[in-house]
């Protein structure tokens, strides 16, 4: 979809983002837009599979293979944060890694070593709720592993390629990017309120891409959010941040 060059700068900027980390990741915890669960779940597996949850594409796509392993004692660390923070949640021993977790990480890490755990959102998306989340897995940053959220800043499917896509994405990043940047207090009470900001509905008919990024912010303590990468992908403004 799109010219052929429409993913390579994104590429280009996930090749380069292990050699922009101070240190290798003891292990990657993440949180990707295409998983909902009741409560938030976490992939228990040694082994986890891969889940091509896509239709309609190139044979070549479904013979894809990453064969991170998994760490079921992060898993169980996941948990007892989340539990001590007073958040259910629940092991799922049989669920893969979605393309959401396997796509970009197959090009950031092509050879998948470092063990790596899924965590779901949680049905009702509410933005409070995975804020929350993010702050009970804040101590995960103190032990060296990386939290990923996997998600868009834009993500419309039938806005895509439209006339004004352009300036109904650049406005939203404009928000998000400059909401992301803002001092923990502020950051936290504008991505709360996301969907009262410019052309967020019309970025977001659904916010479940989004709120990876809730996660992430949530985690992120007392350091600010910066822009890393700003692209334009099948006439739309998207973002990638980076909190440090």
């Amino acid at each position: 979809m799109g010219p052929r060059d429409t993913w390579d700068r994104m590429a280009d900027w996930l090749r380069s983002l292990p050699g922009s980390l101070p240190a290798t990741p003891s292990a990657l915890l993440v949180v990707s837009g295409h998983w909902e669960t009741p409560v938030p779940s976490v992939t228990t597996a040694a082994k986890p599979p891969l889940l091509y949850d896509y239709s309609g594409f190139p044979r070549s796509t479904y013979e894809l293979q990453w064969p991170a392993p998994g760490s079921p004692e992060l898993a169980a660390r996941v948990q007892q944060l989340l539990g001590g923070a007073g958040i259910a949640t629940r092991a799922d021993g049989a669920r893969g890694f979605d393309h959401g977790v396997f796509i970009p990480l197959k090009v950031a890490y092509p050879e998948p070593r470092i063990p790596t755990v899924q965590l779901s959102l949680r049905a009702g998306l509410d933005p409070v709720e995975h804020l929350a989340i993010g702050r009970a897995l804040a101590p995960l940053r103190d032990e060296g592993v990386l939290i990923v959220g996997s998600g868009m800043s834009y993500h419309n499917m039938r806005g895509f390629m439209a006339p004004d896509t352009r300036d109904v994405s650049a406005r939203f990043d404009e928000w998000l990017a400059a909401a992301v940047a803002a001092p923990p207090g502020e950051r936290d009470a504008a991505l709360a309120g996301w969907s009262r900001a410019p052309m967020a509905r019309q970025s977001h008919p659904r916010e479940e891409h989004l709120l990876p990024l809730m996660v992430v912010a949530g985690a992120a303590g007392a350091d600010r959010g910066k822009q890393v990468l700003r692209d334009e992908v099948m006439g739309a403004v998207v973002s990638a941040f980076r909190f440090e």
